[in-house]
């Protein structure tokens, strides 16, 4: 496919690229003329309040407060009383389902149960979860809802918002992004290694009795599977934690039968995606509108090219954002009992060149501890990557997802503008249907991210253009004013 035709997909994120370029432009006048103007821009970030604007309250707005605390009440009081929200048809269609399930919950108590064993279990077998076992049968558990569509539908929105109006009898619940969730299960199974060894009959079930311990209600947010380990151990443990009476909601960009779609063993895979078929009420929600592309005023957070200009520019911001801070230099991060070095920080800023960042074998779960301890990360230097640094591509996404997540504080100085650093223009790369497709759900041009992507595969260029959307709602005002609120 020629870049003149990937030019034309979805004009709309185009204009919203040029725009992000004009504000660019006036916002730079705007920080050379005196540092007192950047000091105020830097108490507006740091700040970080959504501030509430006094507005004339109706009856009707006012009747809502008198109602029970529940996702249909809620939602309402989010569209008529604040005009937070816009009044979208397909989300309040699951506003009903988590309507149902809250309702469910009220009296809701978990009932752990154990089935026997028909055979004595192995270690590996157990871990797999290949052990002959009965089917999962907890006729008191409610269903769980498993939420899948486009990106900016406002999934996570709506499930949030369900997490928020819990009944008050769900003490114990747990809202988590499905990756970190992961990170976490695998930390539980390599403690629980260390401490009992191999004779274990069954870890997977002993760490999912410890998260139903913790959590009668999970809530994941972006679940998706593209790890052969994390592929092999997950019937076991939604079979478990459904076995101790955990209610599960979960979002996601995939339909069940998508999921690990052409990964190694894939076949093993498949009883999960049976269960989950099962034992969630799957159900998508696609409105049509991305509410993360709705036009905003901008924050100016990113800057290219690598020019002296622009390095001056980023280091005032640095300054005015820390200068009655304590800078600390080679700051020890503990992460599983390694050291990770942060180059600059302050309690709650941190400073990185991308080499520093991405150009070591990091982890998601390095880059998820870094941004829960900082509200603010400035990488500098990001260059524009070929096809032979897919690893530090690759990084520079976990690294992404890891700040959206959090909702921290980017910015960043690149090459290129920063949604081109994973195009290599001196290859022509073939754009598949499924690249077209995705690239055109998510507002994608080839203006915004170069003609030629650096990615191939599908989960690749699943993450390269989920990597691109958040980049752009990254660069918004509004992201700037609530991140870390």
């Amino acid at each position: 496919m020629s870049s003149r035709t990937l030019h034309t997909l979805c004009k709309s994120c185009s204009l919203a690229v040029s725009n992000i370029g004009g504000r660019r432009a006036q916002s730079l006048r705007s920080i050379s003329t005196g540092h007192s103007r950047l000091s105020s821009n830097a108490a507006a970030l740091r700040s970080s309040s959504r501030g509430a604007h006094a507005v004339s309250r109706p009856r009707a707005s006012r009747a809502l407060d008198k109602e029970p605390l529940s996702p249909r009440t809620r939602y309402q009081q989010l569209v008529v009383q604040s005009g937070t929200l816009r009044e979208d048809a397909d989300q309040q269609r699951i506003i009903e389902k988590l309507q149902r399930l809250h309702e469910q919950l009220i009296d809701y108590e978990p009932v752990h149960t154990t089935p026997q064993q028909t055979a004595q279990p192995s270690w590996f077998g157990g871990f797999l979860g290949r052990n002959p076992r009965p089917p999962v049968h907890n006729p008191v558990v409610p269903k769980g809802l498993y939420l899948y569509g486009d990106v900016g539908t406002g999934k996570s929105m709506l499930m949030d918002l369900f997490y928020d109006t819990l009944p008050p009898k769900i003490k114990k619940k747990r809202r988590v992004h499905f990756h970190a969730f992961m990170i976490d299960v695998h930390k539980r199974l390599h403690e629980l290694r260390s401490s009992s060894g191999r004779d274990h009959a069954d870890p997977v079930h002993t760490v999912a009795q410890e998260i139903s311990d913790d959590a009668a209600v999970l809530c994941f947010d972006e679940f998706q599977v593209t790890d052969i380990v994390d592929a092999m151990i997950l019937r076991r443990l939604f079979e478990c934690l459904i076995e101790n009476g955990v209610v599960c909601v979960m979002t996601s960009n995939r339909h069940p039968d998508e999921l690990y779609k052409n990964g190694i063993q894939r076949e093993s895979f498949v009883p999960c995606i049976n269960l989950i078929k099962e034992q969630f009420d799957v159900t998508d929600l696609n409105s049509g509108t991305d509410y993360r592309r709705i036009p905003r005023a901008l924050s100016h957070v990113y800057y290219s090219p690598l020019t002296e200009a622009n390095r001056s520019e980023v280091d005032k911001v640095w300054k005015a954002l820390t200068h009655d801070e304590e800078i600390v230099h080679n700051r020890q991060l503990e992460i599983w009992g390694r050291k990770l070095t942060i180059p600059e920080s302050t309690s709650k800023i941190a400073r990185f060149t991308f080499h520093e960042l991405c150009g070591k074998p990091l982890s998601a779960a390095d880059y998820i501890e870094i941004t829960k301890t900082f509200s603010t990360i400035f990488v500098l230097e990001v260059p524009k990557m070929d096809f032979g640094q897919k690893d530090l591509a690759r990084r520079f996404i976990t690294f992404i997802d890891a700040c959206y997540e959090s909702k921290t504080k980017l910015l960043a100085s690149s090459e290129v503008p920063i949604y081109q650093v994973f195009s290599d223009e001196s290859k022509s790369t073939e754009i598949t249907d499924n690249m077209r497709q995705l690239m055109d759900d998510m507002g994608l041009s080839g203006d915004l991210v170069g003609s030629s992507p650096i990615f191939t595969g599908e989960e690749e260029v699943f993450a390269f253009a989920r990597a691109c959307s958040r980049l752009v709602q990254m660069g918004t005002r509004e992201w700037a004013e609530t991140a870390h609120a």
